[in-house]
């Protein structure tokens, strides 16, 4: 049996969605139609993407002691995801988000709250889940200090890498280096490029490492230092909230079972396109059957 053990070290949020006819102005005051509180945070996405996918997905987070700290780890306890490495951070709230949605636009706070106490120290806490995982997944909602913590650890014992440099910082060479795979859209990967500076042997062997998401035009891989389209499935779209996170949490299971970096793209792609026909990040995420089921409606197998 193929061992699929991923561990996703990330942001746990609660979205705070407003849907309003018109985003107010400063020292204006407007009426909204709805409200909804979502789980969110990039972390808790793409792990939860993996988990339905049939990975066994730990996460390792932190969320508050608050109404939304219990109900957040309660949802991804749920849906089958390992929580006894998130911990709870006293005094101190869970990340929100806070979303304004007006005819298609969106204004967006975010408030990391307890993700920022995820220290190295944390991580080297946690050290026994990283080495007992195939793959370890990670973003940019937490300090980036613990990123490279977490790679540092995963890389001296050999284990698959993967960090979704979302949203955008500078990265520092040793990160780069040390990491196997890099997952920016089109905008990041222009961002991530400009803020290297290394050798021309040193940026084409960044170019290896990145699996560039292009939404609705698939994803852009180099192999032998040629570019490699691979294109997406043409689905109705409904949402596409999430969407990135949900070919992640794709590309990591199917490399831990074994695919070649192009299977693996092109199995992520699915995921993600499915995810897209839904409402919702984390609802519109499909199962394996789901996946299944995609494949031979559409004759792909």
């Amino acid at each position: 049996m193929i061992s699929r053990k991923i561990t996703v070290i990330g942001s746990i949020n609660m979205d705070l969605v407003t849907s309003t006819n018109q985003i107010p102005k400063v020292g204006e005051t407007v009426l909204g139609h709805s409200f909804h509180t979502i789980p969110g945070g990039k972390g808790a996405n793409q792990a939860v993407a993996a988990a339905r996918l049939g990975a066994d997905v730990t996460m390792i987070g932190a969320v508050g002691d608050d109404s939304f700290g219990e109900m957040l780890v309660d949802h991804l306890t749920n849906q089958g995801i390992s929580t006894e490495n998130i911990m709870k951070v006293k005094d101190t709230s869970t990340g929100i988000a806070s979303i304004t949605l007006s005819d298609g636009d969106n204004s967006i706070i975010v408030v990391s709250g307890a993700n920022n106490h995820i220290t190295p120290a944390v991580i080297g806490k946690n050290a026994d889940k990283i080495l007992n995982s195939d793959l370890v997944l990670l973003q940019l909602e937490i300090p980036l200090e613990s990123v490279i913590r977490a790679v540092e650890i995963a890389k001296k014992h050999g284990i698959l890498t993967i960090v979704n440099p979302a949203p955008f910082q500078r990265l520092p060479k040793e990160l780069v280096e040390m990491v196997d795979y890099l997952t920016p859209n089109e905008h990041e990967q222009a961002l991530l490029f400009a803020s290297i500076d290394g050798t021309e042997q040193e940026l084409e062997e960044l170019k290896e490492k990145c699996i560039v998401t292009k939404g609705s035009q698939g994803v852009m891989i180099y192999k032998n230092g040629c570019e490699l389209e691979i294109p997406s499935i043409k689905v109705e779209a409904v949402d596409t909230t999430g969407a990135g996170d949900s070919f992640n949490g794709g590309l990591a299971v199917a490399l831990c079972e074994g695919s070649e970096i192009e299977e693996a793209c092109r199995f992520a792609n699915i995921v993600g396109a499915i995810s897209v026909t839904k409402l919702g990040a984390q609802s519109g995420m499909p199962t394996k059957q789901e996946v299944k089921e995609f494949l031979q409606l559409h004759k792909m197998e």
